[in-house]
C-alpha cells in the first residue's frame, strides 16, 4: 500500500539490484541545470577560482539529482537526510563562492529563517506531503538550497564573531534535530515505513542512522567552518597585535 501511495519525485524506492540503471533524466531537471551552466559563462565572469566552484557545485547537483542518489533517497531516510546535507552544507557554499550577491536582511535572521526551513521539512506531515508530488519535492529542495545560500552569503559578509556565531548556532540547531531523530522511540516517517527492508534495514534503524548523519558530520561541517574562521580571527589578532 505505501509503495503505491507513496511516489516521489525520484520515483519508486528501489532496490539494490536495480540501483544503477535508475538515472533520472529529466528533461525539465536537464534544461534547467543546462540554463543555469549557461547564464554562468554568460554572466559569471572569467574568474577562474569562481569557475571552479560552480563546477564542483554544478557536480554535486548532478550527483543529488541525476545520478541513482536521487533514486535510493526515495528508499533511505539516511540517504535523504545525506542529500540535504550535502544541499545544504555544501552546494549553498559553493555557489556563495562562485556567485556571491548582497541579500537582505542580517545574518541573525538568516540563521532563523533557515532553522526553521529546515526543521520545517523535517516534520514528519510536512515530509510526507512533499514526497507525494513533485511541487512539494521542488518547494522542498528550493527552499532548502535558497535559505542556504542566503545564510552562507550572509556569514560571507558578515564580521569575523557574527560568522562564528551563526555557524555554531546552525550546528547545534542541525545537531539538535538529528539527535531528536536518533532517539525518536518510533519510525516518523510514513514513506520509508515499507522501503527499507531491502537494503538490509528497518525503518527505526533507517531513521537513526538518519539521526547520526545529521547529529555528527552534518553538524561538522559547520564547526569546521567556524573553527576555520576563528583561525583567521586570531591570526588577525596577532598581526594586528
Amino acid at each position: 500500500m505505501g509503495e503505491v501511495i507513496w511516489l516521489p519525485y525520484c520515483g519508486t524506492a528501489p532496490v539494490p539490484g536495480e540501483l544503477w540503471s535508475r538515472w533520472n533524466l529529466d528533461p525539465v531537471l536537464l534544461f534547467a541545470l543546462t540554463l543555469g551552466i549557461a547564464a554562468f559563462l554568460r554572466w559569471g565572469g572569467a574568474d577562474s577560482a569562481r569557475r571552479r566552484w560552480f563546477a564542483a557545485a554544478m557536480a554535486l547537483l548532478a550527483l543529488l539529482f541525476i545520478s541513482p542518489f536521487c533514486a535510493i533517497t526515495s528508499a533511505l531516510f539516511a540517504a535523504r537526510v545525506t542529500h540535504h546535507i550535502l544541499l545544504t552544507a555544501l552546494v549553498a557554499p559553493l555557489l556563495v563562492a562562485a556567485c556571491p550577491a548582497r541579500i537582505r536582511g542580517g545574518v541573525a535572521l538568516w540563521v532563523g529563517l533557515h532553522a526553521v526551513v529546515f526543521w520545517g521539512w523535517h516534520a514528519p506531515p510536512v515530509y510526507g506531503w512533499a514526497l507525494s508530488s513533485d511541487a512539494g519535492y521542488w518547494l522542498m529542495q528550493l527552499s532548502l538550497l535558497g535559505s542556504a545560500f542566503a545564510l552562507w552569503n550572509a556569514i560571507r559578509i558578515a564580521p569575523l564573531p557574527g560568522a562564528i556565531a551563526a555557524l555554531l548556532g546552525t550546528m547545534v540547531q542541525m545537531g539538535l534535530l538529528g539527535a531528536l531523530i536518533t532517539f525518536a522511540p518510533a519510525p516518523l516517517y510514513a514513506p520509508h515505513l515499507l522501503s527499507t527492508t531491502a537494503w538490509g534495514l528497518t525503518a527505526l534503524e533507517d531513521q537513526q542512522l538518519a539521526g547520526l548523519i545529521m547529529w555528527a558530520p552534518g553538524a561538522a561541517v559547520y564547526l569546521g567552518a567556524a573553527l576555520l574562521l576563528l583561525s583567521r580571527w586570531f591570526a588577525r589578532e596577532r598581526v594586528a597585535a
